[in-house]
């Protein structure tokens, strides 16, 4: 009977113990906030009952004689299978959700933002800059002849390319801005917090990049170099009253003036009213 009831304690002492590993892999993936707190809160709960069945190992080692000295352990032992319960599923669920929303937004070839989750963020930052007297300034990008690396090497050959560019991209950028696809092999930046002179500095620093690192791609032959170039056009919100939209279209004018322009190159568009250039920046 002692070793019936002691191992009964033990055992939810130890199954509370394992709850904890469920419960702060979701405190460490959720963001500050009331639920973080809440889960946090719980976790010093379930410490603090895991202490307590250790305490009362302790008490009553050796004390068990008859089976009525076992309902106590016995309600021990099955609320924490309850506990422990709870936290795996509630683990397991909030990982299906993430996964799931992450799906939601991105891009399943190149694993950046999709053009969908763009024309969420795209309003909720233009107007937080507005109301909080910020910049705001995006880049569209645009791979110089992408079309004969499909032609020449195949579509899955393209499709790396995309998916390594897209990497790239995102290790030149900062924490905080936000890369999307736009539509083919196109790309918006997101930058936040950031004026056009800041914008042209980050814009030409990644055509360098681009431009002289080759993309190292796996096929069926083995390793294969692929040299690249990017065409850029940036645009930066203006004091004036301008939309989200209108912003991505002078951006979308300038990409195309980088593309005449020979490729290679950054061109960023000075403003929306009528006096405004596009400008020429960079040219390879």
């Amino acid at each position: 009977m002692e070793i019936f009831v002691n191992s009964m304690v033990l055992a939810g002492a130890g199954l509370l113990l394992m709850a904890l590993f469920p419960v702060w892999h979701l405190f460490r993936d959720l963001s500050r906030g009331i639920c973080r707190i809440a889960w946090f809160f719980l976790s010093g709960l379930i410490a603090f009952f895991f202490l307590g069945y250790i305490f009362y190992a302790y008490l009553f080692w050796g004390r068990a004689h008859h089976w009525s000295d076992a309902v106590v352990p016995f309600i021990f032992f099955f609320g924490a299978i309850f506990v422990f319960t709870v936290c795996s599923l509630s683990a397991v669920t909030a990982d299906g959700v993430c996964r799931l929303e992450r799906e939601n937004v991105t891009d399943p070839l190149m694993g950046i933002y999709n053009r969908r989750y763009m024309e969420r963020c795209l309003p909720l930052e233009t107007a937080n800059a507005r109301s909080n007297g910020l910049q705001l300034s995006i880049m569209l990008i645009d791979i110089d002849h992408f079309k004969r690396v499909n032609d020449t090497h195949g579509h899955s050959v393209g499709d790396q390319v995309l998916r390594v560019l897209a990497r790239q991209i995102k290790h030149c950028v900062r924490d905080f801005d936000l890369v999307f696809r736009y539509g083919g092999e196109e790309i918006l930046i997101l930058l936040p917090n950031t004026g056009g002179d800041e914008a042209l500095i980050a814009a030409e620093r990644l055509r360098g990049k681009v431009a002289e690192r080759q993309l190292k791609i796996t096929t069926e032959d083995g390793l294969l170099d692929v040299a690249l170039t990017i065409s850029l056009g940036v645009s930066c919100l203006a004091p004036e009253a301008e939309d989200w939209t209108q912003l991505v279209t002078r951006a979308d004018a300038a990409l195309y003036r980088a593309k005449k322009a020979g490729r290679n190159c950054t061109v960023f568009s000075t403003g929306p009213d009528k006096s405004a250039e596009l400008r020429l920046v960079g040219a390879g």
